[in-house]
C-alpha cells in the first residue's frame, strides 16, 4: 500500500538567505583580495629595502594563519596573555571559533574566500557540464577523513608545545615572515605546484566543494566545534512533500530530506536547502526544542550577528592596541628580503 503524498503548502514568503550570504561572500573576498594586494605592495617595499613606496602591513593578512591562530589561543588560555606578534590572527581565529558554536560553520559558507571560490567553481563546472558529480560513498566517506587527520596531526603537535615553546616558535624569524612565505608559495609556484593547484581547480569544478570537503583540516576543526552549536537545520516531517529539493541542493550531499535535524559537522549552514524548499514552515534554521517551542531563527539574525561578532572582535583589538605586530621596520627590512630561506624550528618534543 502507498503512502498518499502530501498536499503541498506553498511558502508565500520570500526568500532572502542566498541573497544575503552571497553578498556577505562577495564583500569579504573582495576585502582579501584588498588585503592580498596592499600585502604584497608591503613585501615589495621590504623586498627593495624601503626603496620603493611605503604601505602599511594589513594586519588582516593573518586571518590566513589558522594553525598559528590555534597556537596563540592555547598561550592565551595557559598564561591568560595576549600574543604581541600577529596578534590579529588570534582575534581573527577566536572570531570564527564563536560564528561556528553559535551559527554552525557560518565562516566557511559565508566568509571564507577560499571558500566562496570553490562554490564560484562548482557552479561554474555545472554551467558548463549541466551537472555535478558525487563521489562513491566509500571514497568520499575516505577522503572526508583526510581533513581530520590533517588537523589531528597539528593538534598533536601544538598539544606537545609548553607555554614557553609557543612564545619561542612565534617570535622565531621563520614565524615573523610565514605570511611572507605564504604569499611566496604562489609568486613563485614550482611545477608540481602549479600541476597540484590547477588539479585542486578542476576537481572543484567536478566536485562541490572538493578542497573544504576531502582536504581542510581548517573546516575540519571549525565543524568540529559547530556540533555544540544550538542551531540545527530543521524539517518539519507533518508539511514536507518528499520532493527532496533540499538534499539536491545541499552542497554537503547530506540527507537534509531524510532527517528532522541535521547534526553533521559537514553542514556549514550555507542555507541552500531553506532557500529551495516549496512548503511552508517545513525546513528552517531552528534552535532544538527549547520550552517545547522550536526557535526559528531567521537568515537576517545570522548575518547581523556574524557582523556583529567579525566587527566587535576586529573593533577591540584594534581600540586596545592589539591588532598591529609591533616590530622595528628594520626586522621586517631584514626578513622578508630572505623570508623562503627561514627554516621551520621543529617544536620541542617533535625533533
Amino acid at each position: 500500500m502507498t503512502t498518499p503524498r502530501k498536499k503541498l503548502v506553498r511558502r508565500t514568503d520570500r526568500d532572502y538567505s542566498l541573497g544575503l550570504r552571497r553578498s556577505f561572500q562577495f564583500v569579504f573576498l573582495v576585502l582579501n583580495a584588498w588585503i592580498g594586494i596592499q600585502f604584497y605592495f608591503w613585501v615589495r617595499w621590504a623586498e627593495t629595502g624601503g626603496a620603493t613606496t611605503e604601505v602599511s602591513r594589513p594586519a588582516g593578512v593573518e586571518g590566513w594563519l589558522p594553525i598559528e591562530g590555534l597556537m596563540q589561543m592555547k598561550y592565551v588560555l595557559l598564561t591568560r596573555q595576549l600574543p604581541t606578534v600577529h596578534p590579529a590572527g588570534f582575534f581573527l581565529f577566536t572570531a570564527f571559533l564563536v560564528m561556528s558554536l553559535l551559527f554552525r560553520k557560518a565562516f566557511c559558507s559565508w566568509l571564507c574566500p577560499v571558500g566562496t571560490f570553490s562554490e564560484y567553481l562548482w557552479r561554474l563546472g555545472r554551467l558548463i557540464f549541466r551537472r555535478n558529480f558525487h563521489l562513491p560513498q566509500c571514497a568520499d566517506v575516505a577522503l572526508r577523513l583526510l581533513k581530520y587527520l590533517l588537523l589531528g596531526f597539528f593538534v598533536y603537535a601544538i598539544t606537545k608545545m609548553s607555554a614557553v615553546a609557543i612564545a619561542q616558535f612565534l617570535h622565531s624569524p621563520y614565524a615573523l615572515v610565514v605570511d611572507v612565505r605564504m604569499l611566496n608559495f604562489f609568486r613563485y609556484l614550482s611545477g608540481t605546484s602549479a600541476y597540484v593547484v590547477l588539479g585542486l581547480v578542476i576537481a572543484s569544478m567536478f566536485v562541490q566543494n572538493f578542497w573544504c570537503r576531502y582536504l581542510c583540516p581548517y573546516g575540519a576543526f571549525l565543524g568540529i566545534a559547530s556540533l555544540l552549536s544550538p542551531l540545527r537545520i530543521t524539517r518539519t516531517e507533518s508539511t514536507c512533500i518528499d520532493c527532496a529539493k533540499c538534499a539536491k541542493a545541499c552542497p554537503s550531499a547530506l540527507p537534509v530530506d531524510k532527517l528532522v535535524q541535521i547534526r553533521s559537522a559537514e553542514c556549514t549552514g550555507c542555507l541552500e536547502c531553506v532557500a529551495v524548499c516549496p512548503a511552508k514552515d517545513t525546513l528552517m534554521t531552528a534552535a532544538p526544542y527549547a520550552f517545547k517551542t522550536r526557535r526559528t531563527v531567521p537568515a537576517w539574525a545570522i548575518a547581523a550577528m556574524v557582523s556583529v561578532i567579525f566587527f566587535t572582535s576586529m573593533g577591540y583589538a584594534k581600540l586596545s592596541g592589539h591588532w598591529d605586530t609591533k616590530l622595528p621596520k628594520q626586522v621586517f627590512l631584514q626578513l622578508v628580503p630572505v623570508a623562503s630561506e627561514q627554516r621551520h624550528p621543529m617544536p620541542s618534543g617533535l625533533k
